[in-house]
C-alpha cells in the first residue's frame, strides 16, 4: 500500500515522500522512506545540500507463510533482526587498575571489548541516555539559547543527560528546571532517537507548563516561546533537535502528536553544530 505524505524540511522546503508500509506490529508501523524534491518553493533557503531520507539498512525477516510476520533468521534464532553500524571509542586503559588492555571477544560473547591484560577486568562502553521535553503553550514551543559548548548559542529542547536514580521523565522535568527554570508536567512520550555514531539515545516527553514562568538557567543565555512558523531552523543546536520539531510539525499539521522512533546517522566527521549532516534510515510510529 503507497501513499504519498508531505514532510515539512527546514532547510530543504518541502519533500514529499512516499511511504511503503510493511505490516504492523503492536500498534507500530513500518515504514521505509524515500524524497523527492517538490516544485513548490522552499520553506527556508540554503546553500547546504538538503537532507535525504533513505530506506533503513536493516531488513526484518519475513514468514514465508505470512509476509506480514516477522520471524527470526534461520542461522541464529539468537541473531539481531537490525545490526549496529556505529562506532564507538576505544578503551585504552584498565578503569580499575590503570592497565593497558587489548580487544578481544570474552568467553560467552559475540563482540569484542577492551579486556585488562595485567587484572582481566572486561570493559563495557554503553550508550548515553539524553532527556529532554518538547513544551507547548498557546500554541508555541519554549527553546533555550546554550550558553555552553557544544553548540554555544544555538536554540535547544531543554533536555540533558539522564542521571542514575531517576527516570526518563523525572530527568526530563528536572533538566527542564536546570535550563529554563520551567516547572512542567510531562505529557505523554513524543521520540526515541538512536544516534549510534557517537552512542547516544534522546528520549523526548510533550509537556505543558504548570505555570506560565521561565528564565534562562546557568546553561542558557535566553529562553522563548517561538510560534510553530517562527522557530530558528538554521540555528538549532544538534540534528536530533531539527528531526523531532520536524516530526511534532508534521504530526500537528495532520492532526495529533504521535509516538516516533527513529536512527539519526551522522555522517563521521561531521560538528554536532551540522546539523544537516545526517540521514535516516527508518521510521517507527504509533
Amino acid at each position: 500500500m503507497l501513499r504519498s505524505i508531505q514532510f515539512l524540511g527546514s532547510s530543504s522546503g518541502f519533500l514529499f515522500h512516499r511511504l511503503k508500509l510493511h505490516g504492523n506490529h503492536s500498534g507500530l508501523s513500518f515504514i521505509s522512506i524515500s524524497a523527492k524534491p517538490c516544485s513548490r518553493r522552499p520553506l527556508l533557503t540554503t546553500s547546504r545540500t538538503p537532507r535525504c531520507f533513505r530506506q533503513f539498512r536493516g531488513s526484518p525477516i519475513r514468514s514465508k507463510s505470512n509476509p506480514d510476520v516477522t520471524s527470526p533468521s534461520s542461522s541464529s534464532s539468537s541473531s539481531p533482526i537490525f545490526r549496529s553500524t556505529g562506532s564507538t571509542r576505544k578503551i585504552n586503559f584498565c578503569q580499575s587498575c590503570g592497565g593497558s588492555t587489548k580487544y578481544d571477544i570474552p568467553d560467552g560473547e559475540e563482540k569484542e571489548r577492551a579486556i585488562c591484560t595485567l587484572c582481566g577486568r572486561i570493559s563495557y562502553e554503553n550508550p548515553k541516555m539524553v532527556v529532554g521535553c518538547l513544551i507547548e503553550h498557546d500554541n508555541k514551543i519554549l527553546l533555550c539559547k546554550r550558553n555552553i559548548q557544544p553548540s554555544y548559542g544555538l536554540w535547544t529542547l531543554p533536555a540533558g543527560y539522564m542521571e542514575n536514580g531517576e527516570s526518563a521523565s523525572e530527568g526530563a522535568v528536572r533538566e527542564t528546571w536546570e535550563e529554563a527554570r520551567a516547572k512542567v508536567e510531562v505529557l505523554s512520550p513524543f521520540a526515541q532517537l538512536d544516534i549510534p555514531l557517537i552512542g547516544q539515545t534522546y528520549i523526548i516527553f510533550l509537556a505543558k507548563l504548570l505555570t506560565p514562568h521561565f528564565s534562562p538557567g546557568p546553561e542558557s543565555s535566553e529562553c522563548r516561546l517561538f510560534a510553530l512558523d517562527d522557530i530558528p531552523y538554521e540555528s538549532l543546536s544538534f540534528s536530533s533537535m531539527l528531526v523531532t520539531l520536524n516530526l511534532y510539525i508534521e504530526d500537528i499539521k495532520v492532526g495529533k502528536p504521535k509516538f516516533h522512533y527513529g536512527i539519526i546517522n551522522k555522517r563521521p566527521g561531521t560538528s554536532p553544530s551540522e546539523i544537516h549532516a545526517y540521514t535516516i534510515d527508518y521510521h517507527l510510529r504509533t
